[in-house]
C-alpha cells in the first residue's frame, strides 16, 4: 500500500465531507490579521502564544508544513509573512488558494510529503509551522530532520502533535464514555483492527494514523538539532471523556542551533 497516496486521498475525502480541519478561515479573520490582530492554532483549541513568533513577522519566510485547509497559511500571509503551504492533499491546498484569491493574499502552495522536503533548499525558511499532522507518517524522525535542514540557523519550529496516550484506549469504547486500555505504543490504526477488517478499512478511504512515542516526538526534535524553548498542552475542548483526565495534544516551540 502507498501510504502517502492513501492518506492524500483520505484527506481529499475529508475536504468533501467538510471536516473541521478543512474549514477555510473567514474574510473577517483575514482582515483582522492584516491589521496585526492575528492568531493561529497548531493543536485543537488553544492559540499559539504570539511571543513564540519573532516580534516582526513582516517578510519572514514561513513554511506551513502539512498545513493545508485554508487556516494557518492565509492568516500568516495576511499578517505580512512570505508563506509557503505544503500538504499531501491537493484539495486541502485548494482551500488555501481559495482564501488567497478571495482576500487578495500572496502565498505559495506545494503538494508533497512532510517527510521529504526536497522541493525546498537548505536553510531557506525563518519559521516552520507544523500543526498536528505527523500522526499520518510511519516514522516521524525524517520529518524533524527535514525541518531542520530547511530552517535557517536559529530558525523557529512551532509544532503540534498528539500525546500517544490517546491511542492506548479502545476508540469506540472511549467515545461511549468507557476507558478501556487496549493498545500499545508505538502502533497504527491497522494494528487495532481484526485481520479480516483491515482491507475493508483501507477501501473505506479513511486516514491511517500512527501513534509515535513521546521520545520520538521530543527527543527526535533534539536529535535533529533543536532546543525546546516552549511547551503547552491542549485537548478536545471538553467533547471527549479523556478531557476530564489529561490533555491529549502537545505543542512545542523549538530553535534550531548548529553545533549544539
Amino acid at each position: 500500500m502507498d501510504l502517502i497516496k492513501h492518506n492524500s486521498d483520505a484527506w481529499d475525502k475529508k475536504v468533501d465531507e467538510g471536516s473541521r480541519y478543512t474549514q477555510r478561515v473567514s474574510s473577517e479573520t483575514i482582515e483582522k490579521s492584516k491589521t496585526g490582530k492575528w492568531e493561529i492554532s497548531v493543536t485543537t483549541e488553544k492559540s499559539v502564544p504570539r511571543d513564540w513568533f519573532p516580534e516582526v513577522i513582516d517578510g519572514l519566510k514561513i513554511l506551513c508544513l502539512a498545513s493545508g485547509g485554508g487556516q494557518q497559511g492565509p492568516i500568516l500571509a495576511a499578517a505580512g509573512a512570505d508563506v509557503t503551504v505544503t500538504d499531501i492533499s491537493k484539495k486541502q491546498l485548494e482551500q488555501d488558494e481559495i482564501v488567497a484569491e478571495r482576500d487578495g493574499l500572496t502565498l505559495r502552495t506545494v503538494q508533497g510529503d512532510m517527510s521529504d522536503l526536497s522541493d525546498f533548499g537548505d536553510e531557506y525558511f525563518d519559521v516552520v509551522v507544523n500543526p498536528v499532522s505527523n500522526l499520518f507518517v510511519k516514522d516521524v524522525k525524517p520529518v524533524w530532520n527535514e525541518i531542520s535542514r530547511v530552517l535557517k540557523n536559529k530558525g523557529i519550529l512551532i509544532a503540534g502533535f498528539t500525546n500517544p496516550l490517546l491511542w492506548i484506549f479502545d476508540d469506540n469504547q472511549e467515545r461511549k464514555g468507557i476507558l478501556d486500555v487496549k493498545n500499545s505504543i508505538p502502533s497504527s490504526t491497522l494494528d487495532y483492527l481484526p485481520k479480516d477488517e483491515i482491507q475493508d478499512y483501507i477501501k473505506s478511504n479513511n486516514t491511517i494514523e500512527y501513534a509515535h512515542t513521546l521520545e520520538d516526538q521530543i527527543q527526535g526534535q533534539i536529535d535533529a538539532g533543536f532546543v525546546i524553548s516552549g511547551f503547552y498542552e491542549d485537548d478536545f475542548g471538553g467533547t471527549r471523556i479523556l478531557d476530564k483526565y489529561i490533555k491529549t495534544f502537545i505543542a512545542t516551540r523549538a530553535i534550531k542551533l548548529k553545533n549544539i
